[in-house]
């Protein structure tokens, strides 16, 4: 990927409206990565990335950006949430894990691409199995004529640990990832259309076909070189003043990141990882800690700082209007698919806007997810019905859709 950050930020904002400093930041440091790699290996070894910390309310587009940075990069991605992990010794999941879910959506990106590689030969492969199971010729499965029509097959299923399944695998510091995929699959008869069998064995065959070793080094290289880790909520494991007493998910969970953050070493089922080089991404809300709460050693680890806006009605209105993937866009093709062709009149996007800022402000402020809520409600009947033709949405159709909600304050706390 040769993106310019120019280039990088315009792609963003085909899906995520305004938050112009935090597209740079994250433009920036996807570039220095294709910067990198054309340095010396002595010199390349000495670049680490700029990490980079997020501050703004929910829903205002924190981790969408980082999402659809991994997607435009192909990146290896994973998010989670600084809430859901202990400090060593207490039970719960150890910040290890990150780096296991890493490599695993590394090994699955890679794993994808390498089965379309051999998509074809998978296939013609399939095709053959089938037809010797129905007794017939490859040309008359590929016709399709018999894909209604049922057969048995041989499912690979991966064996289940029983003492995995009682304490679960964070029990053992990730040992049930560990073990994925090294046991041996037990394979077992299953009853399915023609249809249903092609796609399985298709799968099964392109897996084979697959050298397994080259799958994890390729893994293991994009885990090492080009993951991005999105850390949420991290603000709710800062320490704040005033208080006292263990701090099991707080300033521990904080020491435990550290050496992640900072580049370490962890083993996972295709390999040693090192996370030296890897992107992390930490984002919060901070409404109550600052980043100043944060233990020194991690606030020196995310360097560059990015400041979010919350969204206001014409922040709304844009993203209801402008994103590529946008809920009109895709509430228009759903309800296509069943006859009904939605027109939405621009005052009514404005009418909708205008709602989801006024719940924000007297419910919750869930920032533009607020738009998904409302949207449904004003969509209620519409969707309810197939075959409707042209529908027109206006103004007046979304305040009359909306108007019992907003006059019962426990209506709107429920339905919006």
């Amino acid at each position: 990927m040769n993106l310019t950050p120019a280039e990088i930020v315009r792609e963003l904002s085909k899906h995520i409206v305004g938050q112009e400093a935090a597209k740079r930041a994250v433009a920036v440091a996807l570039r220095n990565r294709y910067r990198r790699k054309k340095l010396p290996p002595e010199i390349a070894r000495e670049v680490t990335p700029k990490n980079i910390l997020m501050i703004g309310p929910t829903g205002v587009g924190k981790t969408e950006i980082a999402r659809r940075l991994a997607r435009l990069a192909g990146a290896p991605f994973v998010k989670v949430e600084a809430t859901k992990f202990t400090e060593v010794g207490y039970v719960g999941r150890d910040v290890d894990s990150i780096v296991r879910d890493l490599a695993e959506a590394s090994y699955q990106l890679v794993l994808e691409e390498m089965k379309k590689k051999v998509e074809e030969k998978a296939l013609a492969l399939a095709e053959e199995e089938l037809a010797t199971l129905l007794r017939t010729s490859v040309a008359e499965v590929r016709s399709g004529r018999l894909d209604g029509h049922f057969v048995e097959v041989h499912v690979e299923e991966e064996v289940a640990l029983p003492f995995m399944g009682v304490l679960g695998g964070e029990a053992f510091g990730g040992m049930g990832e560990m073990l994925k995929g090294l046991l041996p699959r037990r394979p077992v008869r299953r009853r399915m259309t023609v249809r249903e069998a092609r796609e399985v064995l298709k799968n099964q065959h392109a897996e084979r076909l697959i050298d397994k070793e080259e799958l994890k080094e390729e893994a293991r290289r994009r885990a090492q070189e080009e993951g991005i880790v999105f850390i949420d909520e991290i603000d709710k494991v800062a320490r704040r003043e005033g208080t006292v007493g263990p701090d099991v998910s707080g300033e521990g969970v904080q020491r435990d990141l550290l050496p992640i953050v900072e580049g370490t070493v962890v083993s996972t089922r295709i390999g040693p990882i090192s996370t030296e080089h890897v992107l992390f991404i930490a984002a919060g809300a901070f409404h109550v800690a600052k980043p100043s709460d944060l233990i020194p050693e991690l606030q020196g680890r995310f360097p560059i700082r990015v400041e979010l806006s919350p969204l206001g009605p014409e922040e709304f209105y844009r993203i209801l209007k402008e994103p590529e993937n946008s809920l009109i866009r895709q509430y228009t093709e759903l309800l296509k698919a069943d006859g009904t062709e939605l027109v939405f009149e621009d005052e009514a996007l404005w009418a909708i806007a205008q709602a989801a800022h006024r719940a924000n402000q007297e419910l919750e402020d869930i920032g533009a997810r607020r738009l998904a809520t409302v949207l449904e409600k004003v969509l209620e009947e519409v969707s309810f019905q197939t075959d409707l033709g042209r529908v027109e949405i206006t103004r007046a159709y979304v305040e009359k859709r909306l108007e019992a909600v907003f006059a019962s304050p426990d209506l709107t706390r429920f339905v919006l």
